[in-house]
């Protein structure tokens, strides 16, 4: 009994449906007065062992011989309405039944068209009186469950590209965080990290002058004071940049405006937010991922720029956001503009920032005057 749980409910009451066809004709065929009828009691026996096989998980559909299951079933059915089984025309009605709903869930609308034109010319051609109160049914039935088939093989095509986005999606992300966490390593090695390095050699030096020049070690002491306090506020930015960016109520772009000031206020350089007066839909979905790009392209400018100028800016063509991150710093050590296929080709430019970008079937354009100035220019369409 363990392999009837590798059945799938619906597959299981089928078979089931089918045992009890094959037992209840084999029970008629016994019972019937005809020599016919009671010849074809074998035929009847052999099909109920087969629905028997098929309820503990070894039918040919399992097996992978769908069509030929479709047969079998379609010739037995054939069998029952040319025999004369008391309860012909209801038994044969129930055993149709089973073959449409099983051709509706697990064979193609050519298959059951096929099945249904083979059995209403078998009808046609027999014309005896069950077969003749059966003929209508077969045929409406059959054109029913033949569309059902249709509708059924169209959503499997559109899961099966819901399916394929859905993995596509999925694997973005996985290169997003992937992308994300280098950033955060890199950024942790070249800042807090070396830092620490630099103040442990630091304390060293201390311990060994502080035996020959208590005055140097002292004055020694209070820089590292200073360094330590530094540290901790270089730390907290650090603390701040790793968490996820908030959309505020009034939308993207004041939302910019806030992060453009704070980050002013924090670092001192100089910063104008230009385009106060773009209307941009709050719940746009790409919403955090612009904010994030911001922050990140900021963080850059604190880190490796030097600038003492930044100019952010933001607009709206039409579905289009437009995004302009412009400073006065020491830019990339290359020179010229490049758009998103050129530094990824190139593999210049902010990597996370790219696949961003990327990731928003957005446009980049970066150019760089090394020693002079750095200019960002994205679109994200809304």
């Amino acid at each position: 009994m363990a392999s009837t749980t590798l059945v799938p409910r619906w597959q299981l009451a089928l078979a089931v449906f089918r045992l009890l066809l094959g037992a209840f004709c084999s029970v008629l065929a016994f019972a019937a007065s005809g020599g016919l009828a009671q010849k074809s009691l074998g035929l009847w026996i052999a099909y109920t062992v087969y629905a028997l096989a098929a309820v503990f998980g070894y039918s040919l559909e399992r097996r992978g011989y769908m069509l030929l299951s479709l047969l079998v079933d379609t010739v037995f059915f054939l069998i029952c309405t040319s025999l004369p089984l008391e309860y012909n025309a209801g038994i044969s009605a129930l055993f149709y039944l089973f073959i449409l709903m099983s051709a509706a869930l697990l064979h193609t609308p050519r298959e059951i068209f096929a099945v249904v034109l083979a059995t209403t010319i078998f009808l046609f051609l027999t014309r005896t009186t069950s077969t003749l109160v059966l003929s209508p049914g077969v045929l409406l039935s059959g054109t029913a469950v033949t569309v059902m088939a249709l509708q059924r093989q169209a959503l499997q095509v559109r899961l099966r590209a819901a399916a394929r986005q859905a993995i596509m999606y999925r694997t973005e992300a996985e290169h997003a965080r992937e992308a994300e966490r280098q950033r955060i390593a890199h950024d942790f090695h070249d800042g807090p990290l070396q830092c620490f390095v630099g103040f442990q050699m630091r304390l060293q030096v201390v311990r060994k002058v502080m035996d020959r020049d208590p005055v140097k070690a002292i004055a020694e002491v209070e820089e590292l004071q200073q360094l330590a306090r530094n540290q901790g506020e270089e730390i907290r930015q650090f603390v701040r940049s790793m968490r996820p960016p908030e959309i505020d109520g009034a939308g993207l772009v004041p939302s910019i405006k806030k992060l453009v000031e704070s980050f002013e206020r924090d670092t001192g350089v100089v910063s104008t937010f230009v385009g106060s007066t773009t209307r941009v839909p709050p719940e746009t979905q790409s919403a955090t991922e612009v904010l994030q790009i911001v922050r990140e392209a900021l963080h850059n400018v604190q880190k490796h720029a030097q600038a003492k100028h930044l100019t952010v800016g933001v607009g709206r063509d039409g579905e289009i956001f437009e995004l302009s991150i412009e400073d006065d710093g020491n830019g990339f050590p290359f020179a010229g503009a490049y758009s998103l296929d050129e530094l990824e080709l190139l593999k210049r430019g902010p990597v996370t920032i790219r696949s961003r970008v990327r990731n928003l079937n957005g446009e980049l354009l970066l150019d760089s005057d090394p020693g002079k100035r750095t200019a960002l220019k994205i679109r994200i369409p809304l």
